[in-house]
């Protein structure tokens, strides 16, 4: 049976992957992000692009208004600056902490409701190792990790009442944000604590998450799975 996924940020990068990997189910797939430029899905007529601004918190009530039922939720959309704790800015640490751990967790908390109603539905968060390993960007891997407390914290409060709640804790992935990033040096010294000794194929993860969000056992509730070829830990 078809299903309704409202993916944000599934304009680009493992987002971009998750949207294919939707439609080629035959589902429909409402898109949430800031810009659409060379959006490859322009026009599909399974998918619904919608232009918003994920660090307005507030505005999200209205935002599920305009989207309305849903089936599946995946929360990806995320930033890291690349800085360090002492450059933040007090506006740029109110951003990220709004769309990395706020936004999603207000998505969710507006659409437990209709899951417990209907006793179905499904939400897969994007972390990242750096919410468990942590990172010198602090306020990036500070609001990762509190998403994975989230997605235990929802997964206890409503799993009993139909919700199936997971999230995914990639390693850096070989997309273009990682290729355009300056800090190669690091990158490669990460990646050399992987056993193939390489970053994940963006569609290496949404494989993952198709699965966590389509076919995985209800048992399969409340975890975070780490996604980074055997890296037991890091120098941040």
């Amino acid at each position: 049976m078809a299903k309704k996924v409202l993916i944000t940020g599934g304009n680009k990068g493992i987002g971009h992957y998750l949207t294919g990997k939707f439609l080629e189910s035959s589902d429909s797939v409402i898109v949430v992000a800031r810009d659409f430029t060379g959006f490859a899905y322009a026009g599909n007529e399974r998918v619904r692009a919608i232009p918003y601004d994920l660090s307005n918190v507030d505005g999200i009530p209205d935002l599920v208004k305009e989207i309305g039922e849903i089936d599946i939720l995946i929360n990806n959309a995320g930033i890291a600056t690349g800085n360090y704790p002492e450059t933040y800015t007090r506006e740029a640490a109110e951003y990220i902490v709004n769309l990395n751990l706020a936004s999603p967790i207000k998505l969710i908390s507006e659409y437990v409701p209709l899951f417990i109603e209907r006793g179905y539905g499904r939400v897969v968060n994007i972390t990242s190792q750096a919410g468990v390993f942590g990172h010198y960007d602090v306020w990036y891997g500070a609001t990762k990790a509190g998403l994975i407390n989230a997605t235990k914290s929802f997964a206890s409060l409503y799993g009993k009442k139909g919700l199936v709640i997971n999230s995914v804790a990639p390693g850096p992935v070989d997309v273009d944000v990682i290729r355009r990033s300056p800090k190669q040096d690091r990158f490669e010294k990460v990646k050399q604590r992987t056993i193939l000794k390489r970053f994940a194929k963006p569609e290496e993860v949404a494989d993952v998450v198709y699965w966590l969000a389509q076919e995985s056992p209800e048992y399969l509730n409340g975890d975070n799975y780490l996604i980074n070829n055997g890296t037991t830990s890091l120098d941040v």
